[in-house]
């Protein structure tokens, strides 16, 4: 029997020391994927280690991976295992994207404009007082 995909990605990423590992539950946002990790490693070569051991161990378990990109450079490698999709990343490359903040995102909560820090939620809020 196969064990739980998402442990064994945390366990996997904790053996190698990844730093700050996240869990994001998207299913309501999209239909590709049910979750995404995020973790940070200290120097290419400790991401490109994390993808790594996330793959063997993963594998290891009877689990097939779609996909691996990025372990070319190791700046930010994206392992995908179809359900659950593992962004590892540099630190200053995580900041920068910040893919926590883009994948918590409601549709409501954008902004109705570049200029604006208003929302729709903000909106909509309005509309129900």
């Amino acid at each position: 029997m196969k064990n739980n995909l998402h442990e064994i990605i945390i366990n996997a990423l904790e053996d190698v020391k990844a730093q700050d590992i996240v869990s994001i539950d998207v299913k309501e946002l999209t239909g590709v994927m049910d979750t995404m990790v995020v973790a940070s490693g200290n120097s290419n070569r400790q991401v490109k280690s994390l993808a790594n051991n996330v793959v063997v161990d993963a594998k290891k378990a009877g689990f097939d991976l779609i996909g691996i990109e990025g372990d070319d450079v190791s700046e930010w490698i994206l392992v995908d295992f179809g359900d659950v999709i593992v962004h590892i990343m540099l630190p200053a490359t995580r900041v920068f994207y910040d893919l926590e903040k883009l994948w918590s995102l409601r549709p409501d909560d954008r902004p109705i404009s570049a200029d604006s820090d208003t929302t729709m939620h903000d909106i909509n809020a309005l509309d129900q007082d």
